[in-house]
């Protein structure tokens, strides 16, 4: 491939690796500059490749680049830290998000997609990406952190975007000044953290000078101690912390719920499949009780989760010479995993690009390969708040779907990724809410589907 375009590929996370696999194989190696410019970078696309980079200890294929850069602006966390600091701080955090306490989360979640779709009136057009992101952060704020984010999003949202940008950039770039050179993107993005560090250290703040909030996130960041030392976290940690979960809270979550619902608009068969489950569990507000009745729903995202994966790529820096698929690469190599183009393989699914939910279905599931699907990562780094994720995005969901009608006005749902994917245009929808009547474009009067003509699975 021509250098422009084989660096054009390198940008795009999604779909660069998509063009690498096509042109030469599962395994691609590119070198740009000498190694002390920049390293070599391997890409690969296939399951066993995946299980050579994600499944071996992070101590040989640890933190890189972007990871650094990402350090440098919002602090020590899980997400950015070295082995040798992972592991006892994994350990710390990794009780507080297992399947059983994130359920301790889950009250708000459904209460917050309530409040949303009110919002939406009977009927009208709305943006799902960015009703989706009011929903995420009222669920984050109001479950978990103890307080209202609602008047907060400005603080959350333009700043992350602001340094995940500038953080890809530099990663992607082999020609970067260094990181102490005041260009005008690294104050931008100094600045960006500063807001976020301040935000997180006023959650922290309150939460310290009221001990009636009901704030279980930061309480059990608070009271977390290390297991084998006993040792807990310092307010800059919690803080750091907090930085990234509320970044991870309320930018993935929110696009997986919003490419969810607009494929659900695109097939009213699978949208009255979801409401029918919901509809069985009966009248009343969905709790973290209901998740074992919402199967098909669960089937749904597993769905959305493969054709837009949170993280199209999953990064690392070679320690030492490990195997890839077959190949030696060398120590210093910057090594991914193409998650989006693994996902999306034909050779490796049936119809490997057409929404189906039944793919998922309990009998089937069980015969994919575990290393070809890895929307939340794999191995030892595998994301801690996966647990949490699924269950805001089933009850928020479900809740959506138990209430209004939608139907998506657009036939694509166009993906960027500046670091995490995003939706790259707004994602319009009309929604009408269960139990009234509208008018559709051609005058003639559409009502939604009433809960007692839903027959159940």
């Amino acid at each position: 491939m021509p250098l422009r375009q084989t660096m054009k590929a390198l940008r795009n996370f999604h779909t660069g690796p998509e063009v690498l696999r096509d042109a030469g194989g599962p395994v691609t190696r590119l070198k740009f500059a000498p190694s002390w410019v920049m390293p070599e970078i391997v890409i690969t696309t296939s399951p066993q490749g995946a299980h050579d980079v994600l499944g071996i200890s992070d101590a040989i294929v640890e933190r890189n680049t972007l990871h650094h850069e990402m350090r440098g602006l919002i602090g020590a966390n899980l997400f950015v830290v070295p082995h040798d600091e992972w592991l006892p701080r994994r350990r710390l955090l990794q009780p507080l998000f297992t399947k059983k306490h994130v359920r301790d989360y889950g009250g708000p979640m459904a209460e917050a997609a309530e409040s949303i779709a009110a919002s939406w009136g009977t009927s009208g057009e709305v943006d799902l990406d960015v009703q989706c992101r009011r929903l995420t952060l009222r669920a984050l704020g109001r479950s978990v952190l103890g307080l209202d984010l609602d008047e907060q999003a400005d603080r959350i949202a333009e700043p992350l975007q602001i340094m995940v940008k500038y953080v890809a950039d530099r990663g992607a770039n082999p020609l970067r000044p260094p990181s102490w050179v005041p260009t005008p993107a690294r104050r931008r993005a100094r600045a960006a953290s500063a807001e976020l560090r301040a935000l997180a250290a006023d959650v922290l703040k309150a939460c310290r000078a009221a001990p009636d909030l009901d704030a279980p996130l930061v309480r059990a960041l608070v009271t977390a101690t290390d297991p084998a030392t006993g040792q807990g976290l310092s307010d800059d940690e919690i803080r750091d912390e907090l930085i990234v979960f509320m970044g991870a809270g309320h930018d993935t979550t929110a696009t997986t719920m919003a490419y969810t619902l607009w494929q659900l608009g695109r097939h009213p068969d699978l949208q009255d499949r979801v409401r029918a489950e919901v509809d069985a569990i009966g009248d009343r507000q969905l709790t973290p009780d209901d998740i074992g009745s919402l199967g098909y729903t669960m089937q749904v995202l597993h769905e959305a989760l493969r054709l837009c994966p949170p993280g199209a790529m999953n990064g690392r820096l070679a320690m030492q010479d490990i195997e890839v698929d077959g190949y030696r690469v060398k120590a210093g190599t910057f090594v991914t995993v193409g998650v989006y183009a693994l996902q999306r393989d034909p050779r490796l699914w049936d119809r490997a690009t057409e929404f189906d939910p039944d793919r998922f279905a309990p009998e089937l599931a069980k015969r994919i390969d575990r290393w070809q699907y890895l929307p939340f990562g794999a191995g030892p780094r595998t994301c801690v708040g996966d647990h949490f994720a699924m269950l805001e995005l089933v009850l928020a969901v479900a809740t959506i779907v138990q209430h209004n009608e939608i139907r998506s006005l657009e036939a694509e749902f166009p993906m960027a990724t500046p670091f995490t994917t995003v939706a790259a245009a707004p994602i319009r929808a009309r929604v009408t809410r269960r139990g009234y009547t509208t008018e559709n474009d051609s005058g003639s009067v559409e009502r939604p589907v009433s809960a007692s003509s839903i027959d159940s699975p």
